[in-house]
């Protein structure tokens, strides 16, 4: 891994247990991170295989470029957000792919990095973008945001009890002067919620920002309705993820895609980390593991589904037809 990051994948044996990558496969990572899961779906496919590293945060895809340097197979690196398969492919020239992974987690260089603004435990820029190249930070939502709507983002991503009460602070301190690091944020949401046990207070909000700052939803959503029409029959994907709102659309996506016939449910629904493996990676805890196989080629029909979709710009002409550019 790359230097000073003692990065552990979440779950590696049983994300290449039911993505199941074979030799000679392609395989696209759609979150590479520092490219943990990435160097073990490489092994499984051999010189034989492609392997498509996508990640939206340049930085980490750096990383994984270094660490991956052994690997046999080839492998392209796509700096892009996740919701982006179907240019990615198209650009590479590969018509459908036979596994995509999604592991729509935190890495470790984004969390243990202060500058990078996503931990409450360490001061620094309040920002949480993934891509540091576009967008607002969180510092521009917690400062400009009308505080009914911050509540509303920190109870919606968050499922955060106090929401209405951290924004009403967070609205009051801004007034005084602008909110510009972690440090300041985690203080106002602790006072905002003084006397209140458990986990640290600035969990679920710092969570809910970085959620809203990223679209991570909505990237999930698009990501998910693009890897569908990517796979391959036979073709798998498996999404791995942190906490209950991502996981529900996950389950929502996969019961719909079965209901229709598209695909077949794996795993029997969901997987969950071993006991031992959350006491030796934290980060571990709170995962869950959902995977599906393609059972035969979707396809649009106005809302319905006729044609079959294929990768290039006939299917993007056929998907905008029917949901816009």
């Amino acid at each position: 891994m790359a230097k000073g990051y003692g990065h552990e994948p979440v779950m590696p044996e049983e994300s290449c247990l039911w993505l199941d990558p074979r030799p000679g496969q392609t395989v696209i990572d759609m979150t590479t991170g520092l490219g943990g899961h990435s160097r073990l779906f490489g092994e499984a496919i051999g010189a034989t295989g492609r392997l498509v590293c996508v990640d939206r945060d340049r930085e980490a895809l750096e990383a994984a470029r270094e660490n991956l340097l052994s690997l046999e197979c080839g492998v392209d690196f796509i700096h892009s957000p996740f919701d982006r398969i179907t240019g990615i492919l198209a650009s590479l020239d590969i018509k459908a792919v036979d596994r995509v992974f999604f592991d729509i987690g935190v890495s470790s260089l984004q969390l243990d990095k202060a500058e990078r603004g996503f931990s409450f435990l360490r001061d620094g820029p309040l920002d949480m973008r993934m891509d540091r190249e576009t967008g607002p930070n969180a510092a521009d939502l917690v400062n400009s945001l009308p505080v009914e709507e911050l509540a509303d983002i920190f109870y919606r991503y968050g499922e955060e009890r106090h929401s209405r009460r951290i924004a009403k602070r967070i609205g009051e301190a801004r007034e005084i002067s602008p909110i510009n690091t972690t440090g300041e944020l985690s203080a106002i949401i602790a006072g905002a919620t003084s006397g209140r046990a458990g986990r640290n207070p600035a969990t679920k909000v710092f969570q809910a920002l970085r959620i809203a700052v990223n679209d991570e939803l909505g990237m999930l959503s698009r990501g998910l309705a693009g890897a569908g029409k990517a796979l391959a029959p036979g073709g798998r994907v498996a999404v791995l993820t942190f906490h209950s709102i991502e996981d529900r659309m996950v389950k929502r996506v996969f019961a719909g895609w079965a209901k229709r016939g598209l695909t077949k449910t794996l795993a029997g629904g969901v997987v969950e980390p071993t006991h031992a493996e959350t006491l030796v990676n934290r980060r571990a805890r709170s995962a869950k593991l959902r995977a599906a196989e393609r059972i035969q080629e979707f396809s649009l029909r106005r809302g319905r589904h006729y044609a079959r979709i294929h990768i290039g710009s006939a299917s993007l002409d056929a998907y905008r037809l029917v949901h816009g550019p």
